[in-house]
């Protein structure tokens, strides 16, 4: 038995295709398949039932799997510490970021970490949070940037920042002659928010009526920060902004956004990962790249009012 059966098995556990397995492991359909009969011989089980489209686990394959994955991570494990040791900063770290955060933080620290250790590669996929939290378990990522707190089982949450909601406003408006907007005060009947499945939607919800969220003759719920703004640009009515999203805003868009009066709502952002997570130098690294690039004024929350985004 070898890492490479293990590593391989695991490849079409996830592909559940033979073929697609093979290529992702960079070797020919033959040798993959030829591997794990040979690894099925030394169990004296079948690991896949191949007669099935797509090949799924057997029953004792699905037991098999579940192990296989503990060793082959704690085999890179093995690698991630000798390199600790020697001062060695590089290896690939996988990334989940959510869509409402990326395009406003990535570019903020992203360019000097990768500047300052070129032996590191870093990949980046945008993807809701419960997408984040099946391949963190699945490790299919290393970390992911959320929402939180998420209080999930077997994930580790460090918060990195908070983010304030603004209320950003179509042209004439009424409510732009507020400085200041009371979360009481939000049409509901106005709002553009995002699809669902999106967790800045939950949160933007829990701020007004949610029952009575609805316009009389259209109805759209964009993927994007920046759609429900053009919607709001070009149509009428209001969004949420998150805070780092109102940075980069025109000076004639600066003016139709407004702050909540009060304790304003925000939210807090976190880098999260499993439990028995072995890059920690790496995390540590990266976290502290992300805290230096974040304006000092968002790394507490000493006036805002956190929003739970679970409905």
């Amino acid at each position: 038995m070898t890492i490479q059966q293990l590593e391989y098995i695991l490849a079409v556990e996830k592909f559940r295709h033979f073929g697609q397995a093979a290529d992702a492991c960079f070797v020919t359909q033959p040798t993959l398949s030829a591997q794990i009969s040979k690894l099925e011989r030394e169990l004296d089980i079948l690991l896949f039932d191949r007669s099935k489209m797509p090949v799924i686990p057997t029953e004792l394959g699905e037991k098999v799997i579940l192990q296989a994955k503990r060793v082959v991570l704690e085999s890179k494990g093995i690698l991630e510490l000798v390199a600790e040791m020697k001062g060695e900063i590089g290896g690939t770290i996988k990334v989940g970021i959510i869509p409402t955060l990326a395009p406003n933080l990535l570019p903020l620290f992203i360019g000097n970490f990768i500047e300052k250790y070129p032996n590191v590669l870093v990949e980046v996929q945008e993807m809701v949070t419960e997408e984040i939290l099946s391949r963190l378990k699945n490790d299919e990522l290393d970390l992911g940037l959320v929402v939180s707190p998420l209080q999930e089982d077997g994930i580790v949450e460090k918060p990195i920042f908070y983010e304030k909601f603004f209320v950003y406003l179509s042209k004439e408006h009424p409510l732009l002659n507020q400085k200041e907007i009371p979360v009481g005060d939000l049409p509901a009947e106005d709002l553009w928010v995002l699809q669902q499945g999106h967790c800045f939607r939950d949160q933007v919800l829990n701020l007004c009526d949610k029952n009575v969220f609805q316009r009389k003759n259209f109805h759209y719920e964009s993927g994007s920060i920046e759609g429900l703004k053009n919607m709001v640009d070009r149509y009428t009515g209001i969004t949420l902004l998150p805070e780092l999203a109102t940075e980069n805003l025109s000076d004639e868009e600066k003016t139709r956004l407004r702050p909540f009066a009060g304790d304003p709502p925000v939210r807090e952002i976190s880098l999260i990962r499993t439990r028995n997570f072995l890059k920690q130098r790496l995390v540590n690294l990266l976290f502290e790249e992300i805290k230096a690039a974040i304006p000092p004024h968002m790394q507490s929350n000493k006036d805002g009012r956190l929003v739970n985004f679970k409905l």
